[in-house]
């Protein structure tokens, strides 16, 4: 199972990142999220989304082994084994992995909680195998 995207049904409103944020840090706060919308500026109301594809690459590099599956399949970030390394950030292929220091004190990435997928009013994210 993994998250999906289609970037043309995406308005731009950002109630995914809230929902995602609030899921993985208890809080209102886009910047949290373990998704991107990307603006494609000149072109208003063009969007891209980048979710995480659950390759694992990230588990892959971790030298604590922080980054495990959970029961729903999907590569997450233990925090409390996350030592801040950094490693698993430049091996995402979609730039999905986070590393914020001042904004966490952990590594993050999609757990695949689906609460992107319930919030979004344009159906452009769904979870599938």
């Amino acid at each position: 199972m993994r998250l999906y995207a289609d970037s043309s049904k995406c308005s731009g409103c950002n109630a995914c990142r809230v929902a995602c944020s609030l899921n993985l840090f208890g809080e209102s706060n886009p910047k949290k999220a373990a998704l991107v919308i990307e603006p494609h500026f000149p072109a208003e109301g063009v969007y891209k989304v980048r979710v995480c594809t659950q390759c694992g690459y990230c588990a892959a590099v971790c030298p604590t082994e922080a980054i495990v599956k959970n029961d729903r399949g999907a590569w997450y970030v233990n925090f409390a084994e996350c030592n801040l390394c950094e490693a698993c950030v430049p091996e995402c292929p979609e730039d999905v992995m986070f590393l914020r220091a001042e904004m966490a004190n952990t590594a993050w990435e999609c757990d695949l909680c689906g609460d992107c997928v319930a919030v979004c009013g344009t159906n452009a994210l769904w979870i599938a195998e």
